[in-house]
């Protein structure tokens, strides 16, 4: 108790004293259970809960948090649960991504607002991940993350099943090359277990960015939902947290930049999705740490790929588990000097210290920097005049015979356009053609969809063509794939150039020297550009309003302007 006194903690501003305030504080929180010796001077520590029906991956969020809760009382603290909204992908209409920053708000004031003198996040699908982080990194309090887990492995007719196989699957309907009955078999398949995708998806590449940033414990990323070594990781961030706080370990000493451009690094290494491009921006930004796109090209162009997992590859989340998880490519990462693996954990640690002792038990799920599974990096940065502020692709999960194309565009004036045309026969499309959907982005949707691996044209498929070069400014999922143009920048929906693109112009992708460019002469390009006419927005009232008047652009990490930055825990008391 001695160690905890040197520490003012937070809490103590509310339960410590005589006055009536403190006694009403005291009272309140007594009426649930709560022992008189609570009040001591222990560390209170909240768990910040995005447990949801709607959101399946977090639906077993109310277990875990039991366990949280155990850890919490076993190491001397005082465990406070609150909720937040929790955006889930998978029903959220129109996007999740909408709702990120509003779920970061909810996080950041309920933070501020109460007598917490620590946070353990609980996140899971894709949205939650980040908006937590957001948030808690503009109260800078001590904090960890506790991830949902993957789901298990899918089976389907004998064979492993994941996501990608579905989109495969729901392409060979279209084309006629699979059935209803098909289809209706697979569904029962694919999701076996509460938990985020069984794939390299966003979900579990933002557990791997938890985990590569040095917010959640080892081995986080991978340990399957319903698997109970979750559970028994659940109880340990609970011990660890309010270790944490009497070490006054807060935020800012872990999220520094060092553990921003390791966490770039590890996302190439495991084939990750183009969605922590945004997402790592925007904790960034609020962390007021310095990271712009450039540094994904910076830091994660001469990493190799190590994962052999889908969409890239061939394995599920549960197979890179058994494999030996996360710890193994940190390790050979470190070992490799490609990692900085002095950066600060939240075990206290180092990175290289957590990681030292992890062994692979599959070298073909995890390869090596010596034998990499693709020497292509995870994300790529391209510019151009079609994307001055930049775009992103994924060579990892991108044909390798179009990453230098050119050809014809073929244009979706957006989602409603593309949705009624795709599929007609007498669409004039080809396997050379570059399809283009605009209006999709942070503002032009609003709130950025996951639309951005269009469909193949069906007279496409019914030919056997697999994959052709797309753009938007939208989002893909991170189980999504193929040669996959994502987050132009300007959006087409604030007049960039995206927004003049006409069916015919022609296209040239360059991946590996990061160009995009519609080749057009520059007086036809500022000719089109002053006849071009924004869009009516829908937006009227409410969030949605405020959220598309303020919203940055891709490349600045889609956060709401006034968000950017951090205020700190510090909080007014009123006066009576």
């Amino acid at each position: 108790m001695s160690d905890e006194k040197k520490h003012v903690l937070r809490s103590q501003a509310w339960f410590e004293g005589k006055g009536a305030k403190n006694f009403a504080h005291r009272s309140w929180v007594r009426s649930r259970g709560v022992p008189m010796d609570h009040f001591d001077g222990r560390p209170v520590v909240g768990i910040c809960n995005t447990w949801s029906d709607l959101t399946s991956c977090n639906s077993h969020f109310r277990e875990l948090a039991v366990h949280v809760r155990e850890g919490i009382l076993e190491a001397g603290g005082v465990p406070m649960e609150f909720p937040v909204i929790s955006p889930g992908e998978t029903l959220t209409r129109p996007t999740a991504m909408l709702l990120r920053n509003l779920c970061s708000m909810d996080v950041e004031e309920t933070l501020r607002a109460n007598p917490l003198d620590g946070v353990v996040l609980l996140m899971g699908c894709d949205k939650t991940t980040p908006a937590l982080l957001m948030g808690a990194a503009s109260v800078n309090l001590p904090t960890i993350g506790l991830s949902a887990g993957p789901m298990l492995n899918g089976s389907f007719r004998g064979k492993p099943f994941g996501v990608k196989d579905a989109w495969n699957l729901a392409a060979d309907l279209r084309s006629g090359q699979a059935s209803n009955e098909d289809f209706e078999e697979a569904e029962s398949c694919l999701t076996r277990s509460v938990g985020v995708c069984n794939v390299m998806g966003t979900g579990s590449t933002m557990a791997s960015m938890v985990e590569a940033l040095g917010i959640g414990l080892p081995d986080n990323a991978s340990i399957p939902a319903v698997d109970a070594r979750r559970r028994v990781l659940a109880r340990m961030v609970g011990r660890r947290i309010v270790e944490m706080v009497r070490e006054d370990l807060t935020l800012d000493k872990l999220l520094t930049r060092k553990a921003f451009t390791n966490a770039i690094k590890v996302n190439a290494a495991i084939g990750g999705s183009t969605n922590a491009v945004i997402h790592l921006t925007a904790v960034a930004r609020r962390m007021e740490v310095e990271l712009d796109i450039e540094d994904w090209h910076r830091f994660g162009h001469d990493v190799p790929t190590l994962l052999n997992i889908q969409p890239a590859g061939s394995y599920l989340m549960q197979d890179f588990h058994e494999a030996g998880g996360l710890p193994v490519i940190i390790r050979d990462l470190c070992e490799s000097g490609l990692l900085d693996g002095d950066a600060l954990t939240v075990t206290g640690k180092t990175l290289a210290e957590n990681n030292a002792r992890a062994v692979c038990n599959n070298p073909d799920v995890i390869h090596s920097v010596a034998k990499p599974f693709k020497a292509h990096s995870g994300v790529a940065i391209l510019r151009g005049n079609l994307c001055p502020n930049g775009a992103v692709i994924k060579p990892s999960a991108a044909d390798p015979r179009l990453l230098k194309h050119k050809g014809r565009a073929v244009v979706f004036e957006n989602q409603d356009d593309l949705a009624r045309r795709v599929d007609d026969p007498d669409l004039e499309v080809d396997a050379d053609s570059v399809m283009v959907l605009k209006n999709c982005g942070p503002k032009g949707f609003p709130g950025m969809p996951e639309l951005g691996m269009l469909p193949i044209p069906a007279k496409l498929l019914k030919q056997g063509v697999k994959d052709i070069v797309r753009l938007s400014d939208a989002r893909m999922s991170g189980t999504s794939f193929g040669t996959v143009v994502l987050h132009v920048s300007p959006e087409a929906a604030v007049g960039g150039v995206l927004a003049v693109v006409r069916d015919g112009d022609l296209i040239e992708l360059d991946v590996g020297a990061r160009r995009l460019e519609l080749l057009i002469s520059e007086q036809e390009l500022q000719q089109r550009l002053a006849a071009w006419t924004p869009p009516a927005s829908a937006a009227s009232r409410g969030y949605v309003k405020l959220y598309v008047d303020t919203v940055n652009q891709a490349h600045d990490g889609c956060d709401l302007q006034f968000l950017v930055g951090k205020s700190g825990s510090d909080v007014p008391a009123a006066q009576h």
